[in-house]
C-alpha cells in the first residue's frame, strides 16, 4: 500500500467514525480543517456527499449580551427535543499561542459529557467578520457528522463584523438593555442582519424600552420597502442565566426554517454559501500560484517595480500576472 493511498484510508476512516458519532474523529477532522492540512482536499471530498442537512444558527451581538449563556441554554432546549447539536463558538486569538482564549469545556461545562452535543472553541486567528476563517469547513464536518442543528456563536461584534449572515441559515441577533445598542444595531446595519432578535437579560430596567425601539426601526424599515421577504423579523425576551424565554426562542427558530424551506430561501442562501467558498478558494490559490511565478519580468515583485517606475499602469500589470498564471497552469495540466 502507498503512503497516498493510507492517507485516503485514514481519512475515510475518519469521516465513516465521526458519522458514526464519535467524538473524537470529529475534532481530528475539525483540526486538520483548522491546520489547513494537506489531506483538506480529501476531507472536503470525503464529507461533501453527507451534508446539507443542519439547520445553521448564527448568534451574533456585542460582548456581554450573553451570547455564551444564550447559547448554552439552548443545546440544553434542543437535546430536550432529542436533536443533535454541534456548536462552534469563535473567539479571540491568544496572542503567545493562536489559540482560542476561551476553551469549550469551561464555556459549557453542563454539556461536556452529553454524546449528543459537540463542542468546539475556534480562534479568529486575526481573521475578521466575528468568525474564524477554517469555520464553513468546520460547519461542513459537523454537518457530515449528523448534527441536526449547527449553532455558531461569533466573536463580540462591531458595525462591520457580521459575516456570520453570510454563513448561517437564520441570525440571531442578540441584545441587552443599557448597552446602547439599539444605536449601535442602526449603525451597523443588522436590522437587515437579523432574522430573529433576542433581548436577553430582560428583567433589567430598559428591556421594554429596548424591544419598543427595535420594533419603531423596523417599521421604519417596513416602509422604505426592505421586508419583502415575507418575513416578520420577531423580537424574544429572554433570561438566559435563569432559562426564561428560550422556549419561545426555539419556537421562533423553528418557524424560521420552516419559512426558509416554504419560501425556497435556504437553497438562496446556501447557494449564495457556497459560491462565496468556492469564490474565496479560488483567490486563495491564484495568490499562492502569483507568489510562486518565476521568470523575466513576470514576478509580482518585478511587475510591481514597473509600476512604481511608471513603465506599467496596475491593470495592465494584473493583466500579466493572471495570463502566466494561465500558462502555468496549462502546462501543468498537459493543455
Amino acid at each position: 500500500m502507498t503512503r497516498q493511498d493510507s492517507a485516503s484510508d485514514l481519512v475515510s476512516d475518519l469521516v465513516g467514525r465521526a458519522r458514526d458519532g464519535d467524538p473524537r474523529s470529529v475534532g481530528r477532522l475539525i483540526s486538520m480543517v483548522e491546520d489547513a492540512s494537506p489531506r483538506l482536499r480529501e476531507v472536503a471530498a470525503a464529507l461533501t456527499p453527507f451534508t446539507g442537512r443542519a439547520q445553521v444558527v448564527g448568534l451574533t451581538g456585542s460582548p456581554g449580551v450573553g451570547k455564551s449563556t444564550s447559547t448554552s441554554v439552548l443545546v440544553g432546549a434542543l437535546r430536550k427535543q432529542g436533536k443533535r447539536v454541534g456548536v462552534l463558538a469563535v473567539d479571540p486569538s491568544s496572542p503567545f499561542s493562536g489559540g482560542a482564549l476561551l476553551g469549550d469545556r469551561v464555556r459549557m461545562q453542563e454539556h461536556a459529557t452529553d454524546n449528543g452535543v459537540f463542542i468546539r472553541s475556534m480562534a479568529t486567528r486575526g481573521h475578521l467578520g466575528g468568525l474564524s476563517w477554517a469555520t464553513p469547513q468546520a460547519l461542513r464536518v459537523l454537518d457530515a457528522a449528523g448534527c441536526d442543528i449547527v449553532l455558531i456563536e461569533t466573536v463580540g461584534v462591531g458595525q462591520s463584523e457580521i459575516e456570520i449572515v453570510s454563513l448561517a441559515d437564520t441570525t440571531v441577533v442578540l441584545l441587552a438593555p443599557g448597552m446602547g445598542d439599539g444605536i449601535q444595531a442602526a449603525k451597523a446595519g443588522i436590522l437587515e442582519v437579523a432574522d430573529l432578535f433576542v433581548v436577553n437579560k430582560a428583567d433589567r430596567d430598559g428591556a421594554d424600552q429596548t424591544v419598543r425601539e427595535l420594533r419603531y426601526m423596523l417599521s421604519l424599515g417596513d416602509r422604505k420597502g426592505h421586508d419583502e421577504s415575507g418575513w416578520k423579523t420577531p423580537i424574544v425576551k429572554t433570561v438566559a442565566a435563569r432559562g426564561e424565554g428560550v422556549d419561545e426562542l426555539v419556537v421562533a427558530l423553528d418557524e424560521h426554517r420552516q419559512w426558509l424551506e416554504r419560501s425556497g430561501e435556504r437553497d438562496r442562501r446556501r447557494q449564495a454559501r457556497a459560491e462565496a467558498e468556492i469564490e474565496a478558494i479560488i483567490l486563495a490559490q491564484m495568490r499562492s500560484r502569483i507568489g510562486d511565478v518565476r521568470g523575466s519580468g513576470t514576478s509580482l515583485p518585478q511587475v510591481a517595480k514597473r509600476v512604481v517606475a511608471g513603465e506599467l499602469d496596475p491593470y495592465s500589470a494584473a493583466d500579466d500576472l493572471v495570463e502566466t498564471v494561465a500558462h502555468r497552469i496549462n502546462d501543468e495540466s498537459g493543455a
